[in-house]
This record gives C-alpha cells, structure tokens and sequence, in this order.
C-alpha cells in the first residue's frame, strides 16, 4: 500500500529524531577513542581501522590450571617431568605448572643464534651472502644443525647467548657449560618472555628482522634436517591452530632422558606464546607422544 507523503515525512523525522538522540548517547557514554564502522569520517581523512571482533578476553585461560596440573600429573605418571608457561598477550595472564627449572634447550637455542645474526646484519656490523640466507632459513624451519654451528663459531659462540641474555633481560638463561649451543640452559618463563619481546620490539631486533625468523617458524617442516619428526607438542597438539614454533630434542640428558622442547606462537594473531619441555627415561617415540598429549590435555579442542 502506498503511504501518504505527508505520513512519509512525518516517519522520516521521527526516525531522524531516534538517530541524533542516539548519537548523543553514545557520544555521552561511549568509551574515548573507540571508532565504530559507520562513524562519520570527515571528508579527506583516513578512516581509522576497524575494531577487531569482540574476543572474550576474561576467558581465553578459563580453566587452563586445572588443565595444566592435570598434564603435568599424567606426565608424571608415564614417568616425565614436564615443565610448561603459557602467555597471553593480550592481558599478560600467565599460566605454568609451577616447575621453572633450568633445562638445555637444545635446537631451540638456534633462535638466539638467528636473533644474534639478524641484528648485527641490522645495525650494518655483516652482510649476509645468498647463501647465509639459505641456511638461516634451513636452520630455523628444519633445525639444521651444520648451519647452527657456522653461525655458532662464527660470531662469538657462547658471547651470542650472553649478548641475548642481556638486551632480552633474560635472568634464568645461562650460556653453555662445554661452550656447545645445544646445552645452552634456560626455563619455560624465559623462553616465552623471549617471544614475547621479539613480537613487541622490545628486545631490540627490528620487525623486519623479527619478522624473518617468525616467518620461517610458521613454515616449519614436518621433519628436522637429521629426518627426526619435529611435529611433537605444540604442532600436533594445538591442531585447530595456526602456530610458528622452534623445536628442541636430543638424547640424553641426566642418564638415559629423552630431551624434548615444543615452543612457539599460536594463533592467527601471534596472541598466545607457549613453552614446554619434557625429559623422560625412555624411547623417542614414547616420549614425543608424551609431550604431544601433554598438550592436548591443557587443549583438548586443538586451540585456546
């Protein structure tokens, strides 16, 4: 039915009287700063970018604890001590099984290395040839050893963990014992502290040398350059999730325990960092499913 023009108008300044009461609403109560995608954009300027979708912060960790100390007993009970510290980045809320024992870190050590390199190419102290490139990238997404000791011997050996160390504030990480990059000893806490600052800056490499290292991480190969399996913990157990990690293994340390390190970011906003190291007296296989399962019962949906 067509309505009457002067019934139309009447509507339409009703509905104009409903928007501008609105708006001074929300001009009055809403929060500073906070653009919404229909604000009015003057003409000529940029719009701002949109708000990102409205996350649950308050219960990205709900019930993680209780998670985590349930995983650290059944990794207890197979015989594995586990260590583990999870971050969100957003709040800063951190969550760990208590456990910050020092541990050689084994290939993870191999991120120190890169950031060592990366940031002496920034500050014009090297240059890196065609080659470095190649094996700095094999280095970072298939652990290869041959390329971690060139760069190891080459730029200062244990001086790279110390100048680390230091620009990271890195207060439980202490170089090699036997001046060998893999027994470079640190702790779960420090190593998510690590991610965390190379994300923010704060660490002193520069985003486009960050971004070099934590590009090669999300590309990380189903096997190491030895052809030992490096899915183990967080690749396999954070399934649902997009995830950059660096590996660690080797066998053995204290006796006959199998040496395992996962850590990384997990999801598609590098929100989460985790750290998680298992030493177990017994075969790799065994104790690679250990630390996987270990995670997937902190996460049992593949994701936080």
């Amino acid at each position: 039915m067509r309505r009457p023009r002067s019934a139309l108008r009447a509507a339409v300044a009703v509905l104009m009287s409903a928007v501008l009461v609105g708006a001074c609403v929300a001009k009055e109560h809403g929060a500073a700063g906070v653009h919404r995608e229909n604000d009015v954009i003057p003409l000529g300027a940029e719009r701002p970018m949109a708000d990102p979708p409205a996350v649950n912060i308050g219960a990205a960790f709900d019930g993680l604890e209780s998670r985590v100390q349930q995983a650290t007993l059944q990794a207890a009970a197979s015989g594995a001590e586990i260590s583990v510290t999870v971050m969100d980045r957003v709040t800063s809320e951190t969550v760990s099984n208590g456990d910050n024992s020092p541990f050689p870190i084994a290939s993870v050590a191999k991120l120190f290395i890169a950031d060592d390199l990366l940031l002496q190419e920034a500050m014009g102290q090297t240059q890196l040839s065609p080659a470095d490139r190649a094996a700095l990238e094999v280095m970072l997404r298939s652990s290869d050893d041959t390329a971690a000791e060139n760069f190891w011997n080459r730029n200062g050996g244990s001086e790279i963990v110390a100048r680390v160390t230091r620009r990271y504030g890195l207060t439980a990480t202490t170089a090699p014992y036997n001046g060998n990059w893999d027994v470079t000893l640190s702790t779960t806490s420090d190593l998510v502290r690590y991610y965390d600052m190379l994300l923010d800056g704060s660490g002193g490499l520069p985003p486009q040398q960050a971004s070099v290292i934590m590009s090669n991480l999300a590309q990380s190969t189903p096997t190491g350059s030895d052809g030992y399996p490096q899915r183990f913990g967080i690749p396999d157990g954070m399934y649902s999730s997009p995830v950059a990690v660096k590996q660690g293994w080797f066998c053995c340390w204290n006796g006959a325990n199998q040496l395992h390190v996962s850590t990384g970011v997990i999801g598609p906003e590098r929100r989460f960092v985790m750290a998680v190291s298992s030493l177990q007296p017994t075969d790799d296989l065994t104790a690679r499913n250990t630390i996987t399962q270990a995670v997937k019962t902190m996460f049992p949906d593949g994701h936080i």
